[in-house]
């Protein structure tokens, strides 16, 4: 690999990364999907769709 094909691989690879969030702890993403699930049960059984 020369030093110009290395370049733009690095450059390539930083390109690839959105800026999303790190994968840390995924606590707070496991409440809001329960949270989600619970608020969706309750609007199924208030419009009497269950």
């Amino acid at each position: 690999m020369t030093a110009t094909s290395a370049a733009a691989h690095a450059h390539q690879v930083r390109r690839a990364r959105t800026g999303g969030p790190e994968d840390g702890s995924k606590l707070m993403e496991h409440i809001a999907g329960w949270a989600f699930v619970v608020v969706f049960a309750m609007l199924v059984t208030q419009l009497g769709l269950f």
